[in-house]
């Protein structure tokens, strides 16, 4: 049964838009690449749907679909946007010859429970679609410079590995990192996690 959704969904290309349809009950709307930058008639459509019922963005994560991600947020305003991120997962979509630049999937080609998974976290902080809040101390700033994920010299490549052991995607923004995070995790969760794998920089 597909997951019926009150929010839209914007995706980059028609394959994401293909694939999602088979998965969600929901408006699906398409960037159409990076066309959005300059299509005035669809930058409209996206401000008045986001406005509307809200807008889940669920880009590739991939330099290409961070732009795009970011453009969007700020043309429609971040309060109605909900950030899907899928995980930077190798491989390439088999109707392609060739992998991408960075050798990603796509949106197109990531596993079904992962990109229900990651619009149902989105979701969680929707009022409607809100579970109980779990017990425990959200995650800060100061936390992300404790564990050595920013603020330091070497911060960058501690974070990128501390992302793939989670299963996100390398190039979430410190702000975008901490809203996920408290998304999925508590404070003595992570600090649970950490201990029993060892912190990003050991």
């Amino acid at each position: 049964m597909k997951q019926k959704l009150r929010q839209a969904v914007l995706v980059e290309g028609r394959y994401d838009a293909a694939r999602l349809a088979n998965l969600v009950d929901a408006t699906i709307l398409m960037t159409d690449g990076f066309a959005v930058y300059k299509d005035r008639a669809l930058q409209s459509l996206l401000k008045r749907t986001a406005a509307a019922q809200g807008l889940v963005i669920l880009t590739d994560s991939d330099k290409a679909g961070f732009q795009i991600r970011h453009f969007v947020t700020g043309l429609v305003g971040a309060e109605h946007v909900y950030h899907a991120f899928v995980p930077a997962l190798p491989g390439k979509e088999s109707r392609k010859a060739q992998p991408g630049r960075e050798g990603l999937l796509g949106v197109e080609g990531t596993p079904d429970a992962l990109i229900l998974q990651a619009i149902q976290t989105a979701l969680a902080g929707a009022e409607q679609d809100a579970p109980a809040r779990r017990a425990g101390r959200e995650i800060t700033y100061t936390d992300l410079y404790e564990w050595g994920l920013s603020g330091t010299g070497n911060s960058a490549g501690r974070r990128r590995a501390f992302l793939r052991r989670l299963d996100l995607p390398p190039r979430l923004s410190k702000k975008e990192l901490v809203r996920v995070l408290n998304t999925l995790y508590t404070k003595e969760e992570l600090d649970r996690i950490l201990r029993e794998e060892g912190t990003p920089h050991e």
